[in-house]
Formats: C-alpha cells, sequence, structure tokens
C-alpha cells in the first residue's frame, strides 16, 4: 500500500508542477484557441492531482476515507493517462507517450494494491 501511496502523492504533486510551469511561461496554446475547454480539463487535472496527494497522505495515515478518495482520484489520473497522450502522439512526441503508458502501468499496480484485487 506504501508504493500506491506513494505513487499517487508524487503524480499529483508532478501534476501540479506541470501545469503550473506550462501555465507560468503561456505554453498552454488552448487558454487562447478553446478557454473553455481547457479550463474545464484544467479543474479535472488539478482537482485528480489534489485527490491523489490528500488520498495517498490519508492512506498512509490510515485514514478509514482515504481508500476511497485515492480509488476516486486515481480513477481520474488514468483516465488522464490513457486520453494525455493523443495529444502527444499527434505532435510526434513519442517519449511522452512512452511517459503516460509508464504512468499507466504504474497506476494500474497501485490501483490492484489499494483494492486488494
Amino acid at each position: 500500500m506504501e508504493f500506491a501511496a506513494w505513487y499517487g502523492m508524487v503524480v499529483g504533486a508532478l501534476m501540479i508542477v506541470q501545469w503550473s510551469f506550462f501555465l507560468a511561461i503561456r505554453k498552454v496554446p488552448e487558454l487562447k484557441t478553446e478557454p473553455i475547454r481547457i479550463a474545464f480539463h484544467l479543474v479535472g487535472e488539478f482537482a485528480a492531482a489534489v485527490g491523489l496527494i490528500v488520498g495517498g497522505a490519508a492512506l498512509l495515515g490510515a485514514a478509514s476515507w482515504g481508500k476511497t478518495l485515492y480509488l476516486v482520484s486515481l480513477g481520474m489520473v488514468i483516465y488522464s493517462e490513457v486520453v494525455s497522450p493523443g495529444y502527444f502522439a499527434q505532435k510526434r512526441q513519442w517519449a511522452m507517450v512512452a511517459m503516460f503508458a509508464v504512468l499507466l502501468a504504474l497506476a494500474i499496480v497501485a490501483a490492484v494494491f489499494v483494492a486488494g484485487v
């Protein structure tokens, strides 16, 4: 369960750092071309990230609600890890596609640990 908790907290933190960095350096062109869609997307990404961080910490602290929050947030991230590589594949950025594949595999392992499947 420790692996799952740390996976969630690290991935959640990295999601926040990554999006904050791209927003700060103005590397999110969709803010101009699709502002409403990207706003909804960012809310979902930040919600998943915060959920993973809080859920992971709750797992480590053995909070009764931690497993539920973690699994819901992990589901959100798994969705993102399945959909997001398409953006990078379209741009032929294969290293990013591979990174998402690794993150997805690790998320599935984390889900199995937490769900006890």
